[in-house]
């Protein structure tokens, strides 16, 4: 039996004391951590599996994630 694979795009966030992952494009939070970037998304595969195995087709966003990335610069009052 073969499983059908999906893509997920997963942002991974780098704080004082580790990395926090959470995926693009499901519905509800899903959050993991790690103290390395391979470790926060190896956790943060584990949730998305459970959160997919517990939720079934509902757990994904009816349309595809759409962002953009962008940087916002600002004058800093003094």
């Amino acid at each position: 039996m073969s499983s059908a694979r999906r893509l997920v795009k997963v942002v991974v966030e780098k704080h004082a004391d580790g990395y926090v992952a959470y995926p693009l494009g499901l519905n509800d939070i899903v959050v993991a951590e790690g103290n390395t970037v391979d470790e926060a998304l190896k956790n943060i595969r584990s949730a998305i599996r459970f959160h997919v195995e517990t939720f079934g087709r509902a757990a994904f966003a009816e349309s595809p994630a759409e962002f953009v990335l962008a940087d916002v610069e600002w004058a800093s009052p003094r």
